[in-house]
């Protein structure tokens, strides 16, 4: 008995350090790039891996602007922030990604009141059910399509940067994801349905959009000063989920507590793009624990992506053709 109890203690700490070593792999930024002089946007950078993201960027000494729909919690988060780097240079702008008329309205008073864009960091979502307020599902409305618009619209001030970056938080989640376009047009979102698996697959599509995002704008910023990259940041404790059912929550937040990373090691990946110096020929590409690697094929298909990119900005009012 005595001997069954060691080896089975033995096999769960074997899986332990498995889990750990592999899907809860953590990582850390090493460049020493400072940010003297820079302006930076982070979309939910009020909380999670976007607080922790513009912390360490505030601390380098770049001009931080969190957009995020709920003020009271940025301004606490900016409090944080000044607290913890000294900066005075950490402000809020109010952005609803859910809402398409906001997220052009934030551009606009971004190109009028802030004289340059260095990086834009395209980190807010979530996990849910329900409709933005045009109508989309709610994941792709939030997680694709709101930070597709907000993209395109700031392209020409990032491009007068001398050299910028967007980066995009994907997530591991992409290789169970699909894309039905036609579906996509007809129903205007990715999946939907009473279950938390089918809102689940769905999130998994929106983070799969995210990917072919980033691959086909490298396409389009290639000979330009601005490149891109879309990012796994690891499977983090946030307020990601805040929107599943109580009983899920339940079930979630032992193991979260157990093996998942806390904010700011979820924001190394994110921080390495944004700062390591000569990844520039990496542009589009899928960076996860701090380095380069292989998305699903799925993510990298030429076609899938323009097709994508065309519906976006028709959805978005970008384009004319019906």
């Amino acid at each position: 008995m005595m001997l069954l109890l060691i080896g089975s203690i033995v096999v769960l700490v074997g899986v332990y350090m498995l889990l750990v070593e592999t899907i809860f792999k953590s990582s850390e930024c090493k460049s020493s790039s400072d940010m003297v002089g820079k302006t930076v946007i982070i979309t939910g950078g009020n909380t999670g891996i976007g607080k922790a993201t513009a912390c360490e960027l505030a601390r380098r000494g770049a001009r931080v602007i969190l957009s995020c729909r709920n003020k009271q919690k940025a301004e606490e988060a900016i409090k944080d922030i000044e607290l913890e780097t000294g900066s005075t240079d950490v402000v809020y702008m109010q952005l609803d990604l859910a809402n398409l008329k906001a997220v052009r309205t934030f551009a606009e008073t971004f190109l009028k009141t802030e004289s340059r864009l260095d990086l834009l960091i395209n980190n807010a979502g979530l996990v849910g059910d329900g409709r933005t307020e045009d109508g989309f599902g709610i994941q792709f409305g939030v997680n694709h399509l709101g930070h597709f618009l907000l993209t395109c619209l700031l392209l020409d001030c990032l491009k007068e940067a001398p050299s910028s970056r967007v980066i995009t938080l994907s997530s591991m989640a992409h290789r169970w994801g699909k894309i039905d376009l036609d579906a996509l047009v007809a129903n205007k979102d990715l999946g939907t349905g009473r279950y938390s698996w089918q809102f689940f697959l769905a999130y998994c599509n929106s983070k799969l959009c995210n990917a072919l995002f980033t691959h086909e704008l490298a396409k389009r910023l290639k000979g330009t000063n601005v490149t891109c990259y879309s990012v796994h940041p690891g499977v983090v404790k946030t307020e990601l989920s805040r929107h599943v059912s109580l009983w899920q929550m339940v079930f979630v937040d032992p193991i979260s507590r157990l093996f998942f990373l806390d904010p700011k090691a979820g924001a190394q990946t994110t921080l390495h793009c944004a700062l390591q110096e000569g990844i520039e020929p990496l542009s589009g590409r899928y960076f996860a624990c701090c380095t380069v690697q292989e998305p699903c094929s799925n993510a990298t298909d030429d076609a899938v992506a323009k097709k994508l990119w065309d519906v976006s900005e028709r959805l978005c009012g970008l384009s004319d053709t019906s």
